[in-house]
């Protein structure tokens, strides 16, 4: 007894892409706000704007993330 695997449509595949990318999403601008957070307050301005970059470099990866993959659903 075999048992069958339901297939998404290529919307439900992009809505669970969404979800998925977007907190990846949220998470590159929390780092980004404790960045900013720590070198206003601790004056640490090399720790903050370490953070802050790695929040970038987090943003620039989704946005090629989402790229690709609209070229692919296109």
């Amino acid at each position: 007894m075999k048992k069958m695997k339901k297939r998404l449509t290529q919307a439900e595949e992009f809505d669970i892409l969404k979800l998925v990318l977007d907190k990846i999403l949220w998470f590159g601008f929390a780092v980004m706000g404790y960045g900013f957070y720590l070198s206003v307050v601790s004056l640490e301005m090399a720790r903050g704007m370490s953070f802050v970059l790695g929040g970038a470099v987090v943003l620039v990866l989704f946005m090629f993330l989402l790229i690709k993959e609209y070229e692919v659903v296109k």
